[in-house]
């Protein structure tokens, strides 16, 4: 392996792991709702309506551990179960208006700050340079 691109990607892991604890920091439901939670509510937002047993395996959890996560989403008002249509033993998993508005709060409440750090502390040039590094950050995201 060569001992620059391993470098690279101790540095990455390192500053990436660091830049998302900050902003999740910058969220006034960072500390109410576990990591797990959260991510759950984005996939939710991201796939509409969706089982239970469809986000276990998209969070890579257990039912039973999804099942307690929609519990306590549930009991704060974030999510609704609705029984299948189809069939009565499923509950389909959507975000409620208070879980809508959640989560565009948590990210305008990121962005906000994103954006003050960047313009109160970065040259244009330094902003230019992270614009750029979008697209390979992107690609490093979805590699599989």
């Amino acid at each position: 392996m060569n001992e620059q691109n391993l470098a690279l990607a101790s540095e990455l892991r390192t500053v990436i792991a660091r830049l998302t604890k900050t902003m999740r920091r910058k969220s006034v439901w960072a500390e109410k709702l576990s990591l797990t939670e959260r991510s759950t509510i984005a996939s939710i937002n991201q796939n509409g309506t969706v089982l239970a047993s469809k986000l276990a395996l998209m969070e890579k959890i257990t039912t039973q551990s999804m099942s307690q996560i929609l519990n306590h989403l549930f009991e704060l008002g974030l999510i609704t179960k609705t029984p299948s249509q189809t069939d009565k033993r499923k509950v389909l998993i959507s975000l409620s208006d208070a879980g809508q508005n959640l989560l565009f709060k948590s990210r305008s409440e990121k962005e906000e700050w994103l954006n003050k750090v960047l313009t109160e502390h970065f040259t244009s040039d330094e902003r230019e340079l992270l614009s750029k590094a979008i697209a390979p950050l992107t690609r490093l995201v979805d590699f599989d």
